[in-house]
């Protein structure tokens, strides 16, 4: 039970995970701070927090955990203006989805602190944004990744993990390093083809009937494409030398597809698109 719990960035992921402990009740009071104060007002209103605060240091103060739900350009900020008015037993924790430079800002920042820190992440979301958009369910049954380092404290970590549990999440545990690589294949690389095609065929000049006449394929590719861009610019310079490398690669596979159908070779598209089928099929399924 975390008797008062501290959310920094009332959007869509702390929105939720406050839902989520509250349904399970495993929080007593949830106290929120962001920039946007309709947003917070709002937040009160829906029932997500019981109350709001107007600086960093009121809402951290006398908490037990603090959620750091910011965009990744902002953390630095955050966890300097937290690190003065934090107890020395709370808990500090953030949902940021690059953890190498989550980390060493807040190694730089917390000082002392930095053994109570434990880095986060849920592989959950829409493509929504906002405290209206959050709802209890959003973590049930998806993965949590924590990635604690060799200083961090093991008690607070027991705390972050049975807090996921509590949203019913799926706990694993990653290093640093590997995170941000695997993450940038399974996420942050979609993301940037979905806004790279919005973005291309938006400039074509029958763009208009292009998108009047998507499918459902089209649709559901490019829905990522609606997620806050503040959110993924922050992505792409936080995690830049894994993506840029997997850009490169993927840039590599589809001049492969283009040079297929120059040539008609219908026996290179089958085979690329057959094991490409099959890789699917059988390391997610039919879904």
């Amino acid at each position: 039970m975390i008797d008062r719990l501290a959310i920094i960035g009332v959007g869509l992921i702390g929105s939720s995970l406050s839902l989520a402990l509250k349904q399970a009740a495993a929080v007593g009071q949830v106290v929120g701070y962001g920039r946007n104060r309709q947003n917070l007002e709002k937040g009160v209103e829906l029932g997500v927090i019981d109350r709001y605060a107007t600086t960093i240091a009121d809402c951290v103060s006398d908490a037990d955990v603090i959620v750091v739900a910011v965009p990744l350009g902002a953390m630095r900020q955050v966890f300097g203006e937290l690190k003065s008015s934090v107890r020395l037993d709370a808990v500090i924790t953030d949902v940021g989805s690059a953890k190498g430079s989550v980390v060493s800002q807040a190694r730089a920042e917390l000082g002392d602190l930095f053994a109570r820190f434990v880095p986060g992440h849920p592989i959950a979301g829409t493509e929504k944004s906002g405290v209206e958009a959050g709802f209890a369910s959003l973590y049930q049954s998806r993965r949590v990744i924590l990635t604690p380092l060799q200083q961090t404290a093991a008690d607070a970590v027991e705390v972050v993990d049975q807090m996921w549990q509590h949203c019913g999440a799926i706990m694993e545990y990653l290093s640093v390093e590997h995170h941000d690589k695997v993450l940038a294949a399974t996420s942050h690389l979609p993301h940037m083809l979905a806004y790279a095609l919005v973005h291309h065929l938006s400039s074509l000049n029958d763009h208009e009937e292009i998108f009047r006449y998507a499918a459902g394929g089209f649709r559901d590719f490019t829905r990522i494409a609606s997620s806050d861009p503040v959110m993924w610019r922050d992505v792409c310079l936080a995690n830049g030398d894994a993506l840029v490398l997997l850009i490169e690669q993927y840039q590599q596979e589809l001049e492969r597809i283009a040079a297929a159908i120059r040539d008609g070779d219908a026996d290179e598209l089958l085979k690329l698109f057959g094991r490409a089928k099959s890789e699917r099929d059988s390391l997610i399924g039919n879904c």
